[in-house]
């Protein structure tokens, strides 16, 4: 691909890495940050300060870009419905809006699985699953809103895609993996449920290989308005994972050994955790407390159920096939925690 990207969010972990791995292989690239951003500068990145309301600033991004990579969201298990929705639908919606006004090509969107959270187990679930309206927390449904905004906005002037990786982790991560880890080392971690569930996590060179497949796929599709056998990624949501789903608290206690840390052996049931969760959620709102509750109901249930999803539509369509294996991924991320990187 050639073009000027334009990345949403890039001072994050997937928008990072995303621009990265475009200014290496000599694209021209902008980002969108709230900050400065040296490293990326450096690099050659063109900053364009400001925020998803910035309609100057997202205009700015957008003009002469072949494509939008709309990364940046609110992310997290609390917090007021409204700003999860001021951020994740109304700022998508003027994401959509500047693309058109720029005239860019593809827009490639960062959505979540969590966008068909239903309370229960998601085992093999693929992309039929109906968008949940409903849940503990306003993140879901907010990012099942704003997906639902990308997919409709696909059209002959603007090819767009949404993908939904799962548990993004590896080098550079600082929320998924250090937040365990962090949890550990303060003896507050404990094994929700029974401890066999079985969840997807995605490496990030994954993460970052499918959004640079799904440009290409959009821009050939686009170009060749080819809709022949079913392989139209245009204006679908895609799960994105290692393909490889582990027993998750086998695997946070590998990581744990990996790097010195005692094993998580303590167990608590799903209906203590959530009831604990629903106090917990009682007290920070009448309070109020400041950040976020240790539990809620909705990380209860996602430590303690399968979340797992089929793959094979991303791989039709898109040309995906993870490269970086759950086994050689950590492998890799405890010699980069032993070699004295924080986390």
């Amino acid at each position: 691909m050639s073009g000027v990207a334009f990345i949403t969010g890039a001072s994050g972990f997937i928008g990072g890495k995303l621009a990265e791995r475009l200014l290496a292989a000599g694209r021209s690239v902008r980002v969108l940050v709230r900050r400065p951003m040296p490293d990326l500068e450096k690099l050659g990145a063109q900053v364009v300060r400001g925020d998803l309301h910035d309609i100057a600033a997202l205009a700015a991004g957008c003009e002469g870009a072949a494509t939008v990579f709309h990364v940046a969201g609110r992310v997290g298990v609390w917090g007021p419905r409204e700003e999860f929705f001021r951020v994740n639908v109304e700022g998508t919606r003027n994401v959509i809006a500047a693309c058109r006004a720029a005239g860019v090509a593809q827009l490639v969107y960062t959505s979540s699985p969590s966008v068909v959270f239903n309370g229960g187990d998601l085992a093999g679930v693929d992309e039929s699953a109906p968008l949940c309206t409903a849940a503990p927390c306003a993140y879901p449904t907010s990012k099942a809103a704003a997906e639902r905004l990308v997919t409709e906005a696909d059209g002959r002037e603007l090819a767009t895609v949404a993908l939904r990786p799962h548990l993004v982790w590896g080098p550079g991560d600082r929320n998924v993996v250090p937040r365990v880890m962090a949890l550990a080392r303060q003896g507050r971690l404990k094994i929700v449920g029974t401890g066999r569930n079985l969840v997807d996590c995605t490496h990030i060179a994954n993460v970052v290989d499918a959004h640079v497949q799904a440009e290409v796929a959009l821009a050939t599709c686009h170009r060749s308005g080819d809709e022949s056998g079913g392989r139209d990624p245009r204006g679908k949501a895609y799960f994105i994972t290692n393909g490889e789903p582990v027993v998750l608290w086998e695997w946070i206690n590998e990581l744990l050994r990996g790097v010195g840390l005692p094993e998580v052996t303590r167990q608590v049931s799903l209906g203590t955790a959530y009831r604990a969760g629903a106090l917990l959620e009682t007290l920070w709102r009448v309070l109020p407390l400041k950040g976020e509750p240790p539990m809620t109901r909705f990380v209860a249930k996602e430590l303690a159920t399968d979340h797992w999803f089929r793959i094979d539509a991303v791989r039709r369509d898109v040309g995906y096939a993870p490269r970086v294996s759950m086994r050689e991924g950590t492998a890799q991320l405890i010699a980069h925690y032993r070699a004295g990187n924080e986390f």
